[in-house]
């Protein structure tokens, strides 16, 4: 009788069963079993070490997911993203100590309240795979064999028993996972249209339970959403059929109001509406302009050959500006250079919150211009910036302000939250301008002008770290060790995950490659990029499949780019080439 697969690993770990652990590498390959496909991609190089990689595919014929849940696109990222919490949440369930080190972990990344596209699982018309971490048991570091075959031949089929078949799950639940996902997609293709750059819906959950819990707050302790009249925008969904919400035109609004009364969550939904949003995270029809940028003071940053010169001139000592470069950015040239990469990278809406900007770079009141002339101060303010990015850019700002009301005379929106409760008093915030005259002298001279598109030296994006050509790797969500270079993403309010922040190293690499191969500008770039992303999917950024990847936009790379302190760029005009 034919041996199975199954009972030929099950002979190959008994006979692995007391050696080093290294002899575990005669495991990779591709195993069949009895009811799925067993990937053992990557074998960890002793139990202390990273997790093995391996991935579970089960055939579609037997997963039975029908062909409505995971088409068109819209509905596959959904039921992915609710596959993968199930996943993370059963392997917990499963995995146990079975030795030295990371011995019997069974783990795959856990996603959090957006709906992101992810590698961790992978759904076609073929098959649906998971893609996984585990800990290859051992005592010290001598093969537990037994303890291996019960975690690979029993614990990882029962896992896909539970996560990857369609009867495992009530089908309501899958329909809603690509309902809502076509709803919110709908939806933000619709605000050019509809002559909005953000909404959101009515009775939608902003509040989150915390600053480290991004679940939103208890039905019962929050303020679901209200619109006001002037306000309200109506529009119908394929699914929700016809909604209410609060509508944000182009332009200029403001969002003002008391401390503790919701001003910054209503900016952290706004900033986080460039995403999807899970069934029952409150925030599933709050969408926003997709090239959205939430900007914010950064203190030591690097700026490298950014023209910021509609915003701060005329340094002490004739430093230029024009082509700004500095290893340790103020709050000011932090905000000027940010906004000018983020028009760069094709932003259309700044998100501003004054308690992360700096004062100096939003505003100098009538009193601070009597005591520091014109001539003394190298800042132009944003708020006599901040309608010419609209009307030469067609760039729309959303800032929260609770202490200055200078920028009334600017806004073409003001709402003002009242105990998380929304009002526009945009008649009244022009009126008290119109009552209470500053003689406060605008002081923009000249238009924004153009921005400049900046080419990088391709040298100078270098991932090599000793002997090592290429080392990449990742900390959580905010560091990147990019070669010698470690990038700081802290600032970088819309990376949301950590998988984001993998596959933004590995796309820096790629970056890095295009530069190589010919000089491009940094929008060119990005534009290649992209292309390639929807060429291969985000696999394509690795030379071997992975589950830690996450889809990110062009605004992050971006930023990531600019925060690498190798960066150069070539100075307009100069021969030297970018390679």
């Amino acid at each position: 009788m034919k041996r199975s697969p199954a009972a030929d690993l099950a002979d190959l770990l008994h006979r692995l069963d007391g050696r080093g652990y290294p002899a575990y590498k005669d495991l990779q390959g591709c195993w069949e079993l009895d009811t799925a496909t067993l990937f053992i991609d990557h074998v960890q190089g002793d139990p202390f070490a990273s997790p093995s990689r391996v991935r579970l595919r089960v055939p579609m014929a037997r997963a039975g997911f029908p062909r409505e849940s995971w088409q068109p696109d819209g509905r596959r990222i959904g039921l992915v993203n609710l596959l993968a919490r199930r996943l993370a949440f059963e392997a917990e369930g499963l995995q146990s100590h079975r030795g030295s080190g990371r011995s019997g972990t069974i783990a795959l990344r856990r996603p959090g309240q957006e709906v992101l596209e992810r590698t961790s699982v992978v759904c076609t018309a073929g098959w649906v795979e998971a893609r996984l971490t585990v800990g290859l048991p051992a005592a010290g570091r001598r093969i537990l064999g037994g303890e291996a075959a019960e975690l690979l031949l029993a614990d990882l089929p029962e896992l896909g028993r539970r996560a990857l078949l369609y009867s495992s799950y009530d089908p309501a639940v899958i329909r809603q996972a690509g309902d809502v996902n076509e709803d919110a997609q709908a939806l933000r293709g619709q605000l050019p249209e509809l002559g909005l750059v953000a909404f959101l819906a009515e009775g939608a959950i902003l509040p989150r339970r915390s600053g480290v819990d991004d679940r939103p707050l208890p039905r019962e302790l929050a303020v679901p959403l209200q619109v006001p009249p002037s306000l309200r925008v109506e529009v119908t969904l394929p699914h929700a059929g016809r909604i209410a919400g609060l509508g944000i035109p182009p332009g200029i609004t403001l969002i003002v109001g008391g401390g503790f009364h919701g001003k910054s969550c209503l900016l952290q939904a706004l900033e986080r509406g460039v995403y999807d949003h899970r069934p029952g995270d409150g925030r599933e029809l709050v969408v926003t302009e997709p090239s959205a940028v939430k900007v914010r003071a950064e203190d030591g940053r690097s700026v490298q050959g950014v023209d910021i010169s509609a915003f701060i001139r005329d340094l002490p000592g004739g430093r230029e500006t024009a082509f700004f470069c500095t290893d340790n950015a103020s709050g000011s040239t932090s905000m000027a250079a940010g906004i000018v990469e983020a028009l760069e990278a094709g932003c259309r809406l700044l998100l501003i919150d004054e308690d992360t900007a700096a004062t100096n770079f939003l505003i100098r009141d009538r009193r601070m211009q009597e005591l520091v002339l014109r001539e003394q101060e190298p800042i132009t303010p944003f708020l006599d910036r901040a309608r010419q990015l609209y009307t030469e850019h067609g760039v729309s700002t959303i800032l929260v302000l609770g202490g200055s009301g200078d920028y009334f005379e600017v806004a073409d929106l003001v709402v003002q939250l009242d105990a998380y409760v929304p009002r526009d008093v945009t008649a009244r915030a022009h009126q008290i301008a119109a009552a209470h005259a500053t003689g406060r002298r605008p002081e923009a001279q000249g238009p924004c002008g153009p921005v400049t598109a900046r080419i990088p030296r391709a040298a100078s994006l270098d991932p090599s770290r000793g002997r090592r050509e290429v080392s990449i790797k990742t900390r959580d969500r905010v560091t990147v060790q990019f070669g010698e270079q470690e990038i700081d993403l802290t600032a970088l309010a819309q990376l949301v995950d950590p998988a984001q922040t993998r596959a933004l190293a590995e796309a820096l690499l790629l970056l890095r490659d295009l530069q190589r191969e010919r000089e491009r500008s940094l929008p060119e770039l990005f534009d290649l990029v992209e292309a390639e992303l929807r060429r291969q999917g985000l696999d394509g950024l690795s030379r071997t499949p992975t589950g830690d990847f996450a889809s990110f936009r062009r605004q992050e790379l971006a930023a990531a780019l600019a925060r690498l302190r190798s960066l150069e760029i070539v100075r307009p005009g100069a021969a030297a080439s970018a390679r």
